[in-house]
């Protein structure tokens, strides 16, 4: 009997589901394209925890796109958080990979924040614009509408990447209207962690 060989396709289109994943959409990252996955909420969430004990710039963690190399920067320099996304083969995203989040999986109904740069993502495939009050609109997802099981939280959660300027603070975003803005590394918020495929 001949073989045959079986190419499976790697999801790009957010709400995709790609075995317990679902997939977020692509972005570049030094020139090559990954679909970004979301895995399940038991294994990607880490309940709050500071950025890092350290309030100095981490050399390698101000990537705006390349959140595996931020979270082995931070986990380097002795970030638990990072340690742990790692031990469980996930990374902390970086500011445009958990734009992704929550443009694809806005838990809830509240207008946007539309100031500043919140929304403004370069690095997505295709670049996206600053959100509008009623863009993103809550998921079509239940399962991450606000009260489902994997819903995240109407607050603040940290992403990897941090301010060249500004050594104590970093980055992160909230998921009740996306406000992108920073907050002080010995603050404690929530992680949720990723995973990437190069396409």
């Amino acid at each position: 009997m001949k073989k045959t060989n079986t190419v499976i396709k790697i999801p790009t289109t957010p709400g995709e589901v790609y075995g317990d994943d679902v997939c977020l959409g692509s972005i570049l990252v030094d020139g090559f394209a990954y679909a970004i996955f979301q895995p399940p909420k038991a294994i990607s969430e880490h309940a709050p925890a500071v950025w890092n004990e350290s309030l100095k710039i981490i050399k390698g963690a101000m990537s705006y796109f390349d959140g595996l190399a931020n979270t082995k920067a931070m986990a380097k320099a002795g970030s638990q958080v990072a340690q742990w996304a790692l031990d469980n083969k996930l990374y902390i995203p970086s500011m445009d990979e958990q734009e992704l989040q929550y443009r694809f999986l806005k838990p809830g109904t509240v207008k946007n924040w539309c100031y500043a740069r919140s929304g403004i993502n370069l690095s997505a495939q295709p670049p996206t614009y600053p959100y509008t009050p009623d863009f993103p609109k809550q998921t079509k997802l239940k399962a991450f509408r606000e009260g489902g099981p994997e819903a995240f939280a109407l607050a603040f959660y940290w992403n990897s990447t941090q301010p060249i300027a500004f050594p104590d603070v970093a980055f992160g975003q909230s998921f009740d209207v996306g406000r992108q803005g920073s907050s002080h590394k010995s603050d404690e918020y929530a992680v949720r962690a990723v995973r990437r495929i190069r396409l």
